[in-house]
């Protein structure tokens, strides 16, 4: 297990570079993390909204998801009979889904100039990159979703969804 821990953590060590070069790849795109809080969709009756943090957390998990899958399934879970791909694909994504809902949040307080988490300024700002909010609040989101990540996805999606699997297949 503890072998297996490490391997996981270094696949989720890729896939943090991998979803943080997404992270500032799409905010690039936005004209840099002082558009980050810019406002995407705003939720009807209501007085909240969708910002562009959001959608970049998003985005980012969804490619660092694949990413962080295949790479799992094939080293750090590669022993014991397999389930089909999308069999075991489907769990992971929904372990991964409820650490990204949860993930929103830790984002959202870390960011939000309103939040009484919010990381506070002089030290962190969205006027240099390596002091940005946006940034430190993905990375710290990531480290404090990852430990649930392994353990539910170790317990579920790579043996008990294997192990219905194979109990099917003998």
């Amino acid at each position: 297990m503890l072998r297996q821990f490490v391997k996981f953590g270094l696949v989720g060590g890729a896939g943090v570079v991998v979803n943080m070069i997404v992270t500032v790849i799409l905010n690039k795109l936005n004209g840099g993390t002082v558009n980050a809080q810019r406002v995407l969709i705003s939720l009807p009756g209501t007085p909240y909204n969708i910002r562009y943090t959001t959608f970049v957390w998003i985005g980012a998990f969804c490619v660092a998801v694949v990413f962080n899958f295949v790479l799992n399934r094939y080293w750090t879970f590669r022993h014991g009979d397999k389930a089909p791909f999308w069999h075991e694909f489907w769990p992971f994504v929904a372990v991964g889904s409820v650490a990204a809902v949860v993930g929103i949040f830790i984002k959202i307080a870390l960011t939000n100039p309103i939040s009484p988490l919010v990381l506070p300024e002089p030290y962190w700002h969205e006027n240099a990159g390596l002091q940005s909010r946006e940034y430190w609040s993905q990375l710290i989101t990531i480290v404090v979703t990852m430990p649930i990540n392994f353990i539910v996805n170790k317990l579920w999606t790579f043996t008990s969804v294997r192990d219905r699997h194979s109990a099917k297949s003998a």
